[in-house]
């Protein structure tokens, strides 16, 4: 029975994931014409959403493109951001040192 119950896990995880993309997508349909200021509520819900479903390193991304989005960063800077938040929400690891990987490449992409 607890496999029965890691695959209705797994299952839920991969709907939450795929929800997350969907409005990333929708975030990046948007970013080249909106500020951001627009932007940064849905960020937020995101960052609340993967919070909430254990996805460490889309938390750390996300907090990441919200610092991005208060220095001003929009328009078509904020494509390079989200494509790494991607990549944070389907990575198979949610330990510190994904967190810290995700946080390094967030702070080179801040800095350049």
């Amino acid at each position: 029975m607890a496999s029965i119950q890691a695959l209705a896990q797994m299952t839920d995880l991969d709907a939450v994931r795929a929800d997350l993309n969907i409005r990333i997508a929708a975030i990046d349909v948007r970013a080249p014409y909106a500020r951001a200021r627009e932007i940064a509520p849905d960020v937020d819900a995101i960052r609340v959403i993967a919070h909430r479903n254990g996805l460490n390193p889309a938390v750390t991304v996300a907090h990441f493109l919200d610092s991005a989005l208060s220095r001003g960063e929009c328009g078509a800077l904020v494509h390079g951001w989200l494509s790494l938040l991607v990549d944070a929400i389907g990575s198979d690891r949610q330990d510190v040192a994904a967190c810290e990987t995700f946080a390094a490449a967030c702070s080179v992409r801040l800095s350049g």
